[in-house]
């Protein structure tokens, strides 16, 4: 394709040879596809001296050739006008891939003049040429009526030039258009996913917490023998709160609402009382240990974000680290930083999916299959509250052999 493109440009004149250069720039420097078909068809009948020139593109559903621009006063009329492939003169250009001069129209049998009619035009000639995208060919660019002569072949090579040109850049302006396209729906259905998760978990604080309230009251007035199965009713609507939390905390940080309450404070201290509670009530036959330096961490932060971001590490480890399993929370210091890693001796994360795993809603396993629950809100929250805090968080993983979890937060320094 591009060998046909140099000879055609071969062929020019000078005068013409240096127009085609400086429409080849604002091809390349136009991205909107109606002001560049629009240049394209005033360049194709100045260039050959014509009255209309017209772009015919494929469209692969219905196999049929439609104007997508004319220039004249008839060019709204045209607009989307289908033109069968088959008995037509547009149709014979795309099919052949070969230019083709017609100096009276009414002499060819593939003529319709119902175009004509319908616009109210009266054709005489047309030079037409197929357009290409590499090595497709993907519409036509006609010239119509030869002001003065008949169409030549230089006619033939120049629109031949510029239709190689204009076919590419066409089709780069389609391909922006719908990255475009698919971006704003894209925008969209995050909007309506941000709120639904708002609607969702402000209805469901209301039930939640009167469940909460009712099993509590039953759980210290039944039978010791129901005291289990209340502890699992309990259970499953503390791990549902803290979904909900999850999604309510999403909000706030897409929403910029979520204010730091900042406050300085042991950060060893914190992950002490944290991992305690995790000892205490969540571990099920897993060990669970915390190592912390003998010097004190301080930190500037929001104590609540920062037990939120420990307690969904620690949930992430422990859902996925079998019984008799281990996870442990290691604290040291790193220069001005204090470094946090939560270890356990798990499933692991496979190494395609790590650059995923702090994506909102990701999960790693396919959720037809996957025992373990939650969102998959979990970790993309704790980057962004970690994100507030001036912090980072970074994971690394073996299948089979589990996985740890580091974050980052700058210590509050002695002055």
């Amino acid at each position: 394709m591009m060998d046909a493109f140099a000879a055609n440009l071969e062929d020019l004149g000078p005068a013409r040879l240096a127009r085609m250069v400086e429409i080849s720039r604002v091809l390349n420097s136009t991205t909107n596809l109606d002001d560049l078909l629009r240049f394209i068809i005033t360049e194709a009948a100045a260039l050959t001296g014509s009255e209309s020139a017209s772009i015919l593109l494929l469209d692969p559903a219905t196999r049929q050739l439609r104007f997508k621009a004319t220039s004249g006063s008839h060019a709204p009329k045209l607009l989307d006008f289908p033109v069968p492939i088959e008995n037509s003169i547009a149709g014979a250009i795309l099919t052949s891939n070969q230019p083709l001069i017609i100096d009276d129209v009414t002499q060819d049998a593939r003529w319709n003049p119902k175009v004509s009619q319908a616009i109210q035009f009266k054709t005489r000639s047309i030079l037409g040429v197929p357009m290409h995208d590499g090595e497709r060919t993907v519409g036509v660019l006609e010239s119509v009526n030869k002001q003065q002569g008949t169409f030549s072949f230089q006619d033939s090579e120049t629109l031949s030039a510029l239709a190689d040109l204009a076919g590419v850049a066409v089709e780069k302006a389609r391909l922006i258009t719908q990255l475009t396209q698919a971006n704003r729906k894209l925008n969209e259905l995050d909007e309506l996913k941000s709120g639904f998760i708002a609607i969702a978990s402000h209805e469901l604080r209301t039930p939640l917490s009167v469940i909460l309230g009712y099993v509590s009251f039953l759980r210290e007035s039944i039978d010791p023998e129901l005291a289990n199965q209340m502890d699992a009713v309990m259970d499953a609507a503390v791990q549902l709160r803290s979904i909900m939390q999850n999604m309510f905390n999403l909000q706030f940080v897409d929403t910029g609402r979520l204010k730091l309450d900042l406050e300085i404070f042991d950060f060893s201290i914190l992950a002490q009382e944290v991992t305690a509670r995790y000892i205490a009530t969540a571990t099920m036959e897993r060990t669970l240990t915390v190592r912390t330096p003998n010097e004190p961490l301080p930190v500037a932060a929001d104590r609540n974000m920062i037990e939120v971001v420990l307690g969904n590490l620690l949930d992430n480890a422990i859902k996925f680290t079998s019984r008799q399993g281990i996870v442990a929370v290691i604290i040291e210091r790193h220069g001005h930083e204090l470094w946090c890693s939560v270890r356990d001796n798990g499933v692991g994360i496979p190494l395609d999916k790590l650059d995923r795993i702090f994506d909102r809603f990701y999960q790693v396993e396919h959720f037809m299959r996957r025992q373990a629950g939650g969102l998959g809100l979990g970790l993309s929250l704790a980057k962004e509250l970690l994100t507030l805090h001036n912090g980072r968080i970074w994971v690394e993983s073996v299948v089979g052999k589990g996985s740890k979890f580091d974050f980052a937060l700058p210590l509050v320094m002695a002055s």
